[in-house]
């Protein structure tokens, strides 16, 4: 088999954070980037800045899912990467939580990483090629107090990653799971920055990527399943 060598990438859920580090570092490999928000319009300046095309699409909703990859089979070709960093949660104490937010949330994280990971699957198990990379956190293994729907999606998010990628790997397909354990910077949100005394206890979005860069390139004899990702000073 000749090395992977991938021209196309869909990042699905993207915004001005960990998406745009990914999409920037992507774009200067090479590879044509795709974007996929429910919000396009917060993504002009990025696409703007690395030639990426954006996509209206909701990930929990089957129609639009497929509507987003036969569209972008159109424009650029089928995607060699697929990323999903979509996620939904709705905080509370368990006896006060809305049982519709809370289907939501599920529908957004879990299900959606299912729809978006079944149309990859499909165009990459046909070619024995490819990358399909799930996002999770710290709830894809720990449950935390009033974040029961945060967990419940997450941990439904990593069973489907670890499924995918038994079934799939022997079809060349690398399929794997990121759990990025702690919170992430972010310029535009003054709550998303560390103190300035502490300025690493935040994970950097621009080093993430390069951890998912990495997963991208690895060859398929040392090929990863799940790693974690977390700032030196976050407690395990």
């Amino acid at each position: 088999m000749s090395e992977f060598n991938p021209q196309s990438a869909l990042i699905v859920g993207a915004g001005t954070g960990l998406s745009a580090s990914i999409a920037r570092l992507l774009s200067s490999e090479g590879m044509k980037v795709s974007l996929a928000a429910r919000d396009t319009s917060k993504l002009a300046g990025l696409c703007s800045e690395i030639g990426a095309e954006a996509y209206r699409c909701d990930a929990s909703d089957p129609q639009q899912v497929a509507v987003l990859f036969s569209n972008i089979d159109k424009a650029a070709g089928s995607p060699d990467v697929v990323i999903y960093n979509p996620s939904a949660r709705e905080r509370g104490p368990i006896a006060d939580l809305d049982p519709e937010n809370v289907k939501q949330a599920l529908l957004v994280t879990g299900y959606g990483g299912f729809l978006v990971g079944q149309q990859a699957a499909r165009r990459m198990a046909s070619k024995g090629a490819g990358v399909i990379l799930f996002t999770g956190a710290s709830a894809s293994i720990k449950g935390y107090a009033q974040s029961a729907s945060f967990a419940m999606g997450k941990f439904a998010l990593r069973g489907l990653a670890q499924s995918m990628a038994r079934e799939l790997q022997p079809k060349g397909v690398h399929v794997a799971h990121i759990n990025i354990d702690g919170g992430i910077r972010n310029p535009e949100r003054r709550e998303r920055m560390p103190p300035a005394d502490r300025p690493d206890s935040m994970l950097d979005p621009d080093e993430i990527a390069k951890t998912y860069l990495h997963l991208i390139r690895q060859h398929r004899s040392a090929w990863t399943m799940e790693l974690e990702v977390r700032p030196w000073l976050e407690n395990f």
